[in-house]
């Protein structure tokens, strides 16, 4: 689960940097912190760090439940979609079709009682990566090594 999580959480920044068409990071961040606003209720991402006890300098994205995860992730995916199929230019048009489809996604999840903003964080994905990376080096040192491959001639 930790491998689906780390997969899940990058794959929401490489999805939706491909609609940006300019060289703007800036309007690229712009765009994903009011997406990130409609999805928790009006609270700024400023607001979830404080909320969640998450330092400043780190990224909020790096505490998040994989259930928050599935949400961006399915709200950029729509996003993704909709600029394509509408044909969306531009930092405006493209940022009204993301917040949409965040709240949208908010809508969903609170119909089945669940707010995004409520739920705890998750552990450290950095944290996550290092405590993986180490299982699996450990599983290797502790796995037999298969027979050397003897080329026949």
């Amino acid at each position: 689960m930790d491998k689906i999580r780390i997969s899940q959480l990058k794959a929401v920044f490489d999805e939706i940097s491909h609609f940006i068409t300019s060289d703007d990071d800036k309007g690229f961040g712009r765009i994903r912190s009011k997406g990130d606003t409609a999805l928790f209720g009006g609270h700024t991402t400023e607001d979830m760090k404080n909320r969640l006890g998450i330092k400043t300098n780190r990224p909020l994205a790096d505490f998040l439940p994989t259930l928050t995860i599935a949400a961006k992730n399915l709200a950029t995916e729509m996003t993704n979609y909709n600029v394509e199929t509408k044909n969306l230019h531009g930092e405006q048009p493209i940022t009204q079709e993301h917040i949409e489809n965040n709240a949208g996604v908010r809508e969903m999840l609170e119909k089945r009682g669940i707010k995004p903003e409520n739920l705890p964080p998750d552990e450290d994905i950095k944290k996550l990566e290092r405590r993986v990376a180490a299982e699996e080096k450990q599983i290797e040192k502790a796995s037999p090594k298969l027979p050397k491959n003897k080329k026949k001639q």
